[in-house]
């Protein structure tokens, strides 16, 4: 096997942990995990496993310049894009997630636009309009009543929240990611985001009854720490050093099909017509957004 396909299989792979994240995250919470239990969890094995790996890349120091961005990446990163994501878990649907994190290269065009003044040509304006109307259907009519689901528009905000956040991460991790190896820079962001948010999570961790947990939800539980965290990283690096990274962002398109398609055979979410026309705002936003234009002859 070559490794151009090793690697659209690894991209193939992060793609649906991903997608089937949503529903597994969801099927622990709040029953067994809190969600900022979760992150405590989440942020602490990530932290081991990063810092177990990096010895085995370049041994790196930063410099003393670097620490302030390192520092505002594991904010955004590590710590308000995860509580958000999770708490917003908690209160919505995994079809909502799954569909409302897919916005963030919609964000970043509009952040890219603020903040270091990047122009948004027309079609990028179309794709960046379509799915805000597509994310504020969700936000505003995608409400149900649900045992499960217990504040839906206020989770889908919270995604809103993930996804912004995410998305002001990008933009400032790039410099250090020209500087320093993935391995140094994954090591620091994520210890340094488990202690930012030490204060909010350590309390819900002390509420879990490890005892009482069933095998699913331990189950689950190392699932998102070693899959969506971890394995999806290396998997996602593995796939940018064989293909070009708009071959790779072409597999985020995945996400939510797979996320929607897992979450209903799993029974945890049903589609309705809002959703249905929601994600296709959503999804032609995002592909105008992310498609690159090609420089005349």
């Amino acid at each position: 096997m070559s490794r151009r396909t090793l690697a659209i299989l690894a991209a193939l792979g992060a793609t649906t942990i991903y997608g089937i994240n949503h529903t597994i995250a969801k099927g622990v919470m709040p029953t067994y995990v809190k969600p900022f239990g979760f992150i405590f969890l989440r942020l602490l094995g990530a932290s081991l496993l990063f810092w177990g790996i990096s010895f085995f890349g370049p041994q790196e120091k930063l410099e003393r310049r670097d620490w302030g961005r390192l520092l505002v990446c594991a904010f955004f990163g590590m710590g308000i894009n995860m509580l958000s994501f999770f708490k917003g878990l908690d209160l919505s649907t995994p079809i909502n997630s799954a569909v409302l994190i897919t916005i963030t290269p919609i964000l970043v065009v509009i952040l890219s636009a603020l903040f270091i003044k990047e122009k948004i040509t027309l079609r990028r304006g179309m794709g960046v309009f379509m799915g805000l109307i597509g994310a504020l259907a969700l936000i505003l009519f995608g409400a149900e009543i649900r045992q499960d689901a217990t504040n839906i528009p206020l989770g889908n905000l919270l995604f809103i929240v993930n996804a912004t956040s995410y998305g002001l991460y990008l933009i400032i991790v790039k410099k250090l990611l020209e500087k320093y190896h993935p391995f140094t820079l994954m090591k620091w962001m994520f210890g340094i985001g488990f202690f930012i948010t030490l204060p909010i999570t350590y309390s819900e961790f002390t509420e879990i009854q490890w005892s009482q947990l069933p095998m699913e939800a331990i189950g689950a539980i190392a699932f998102v720490i070693i899959g969506t965290t971890f394995l999806t990283y290396l998997f996602n690096v593995f796939a940018l050093t064989q293909l070009k990274a708009s071959t790779v962002g072409v597999f985020m398109y995945l996400q939510p099909l797979i996320g929607i398609i897992f979450a209903i055979v799993a029974g945890k979410d049903h589609l309705t017509l809002v959703k249905f026309f929601a994600i296709v705002l959503v999804l032609i936003g995002v592909y105008l957004v992310s498609k690159k234009v090609r420089p005349n002859p």
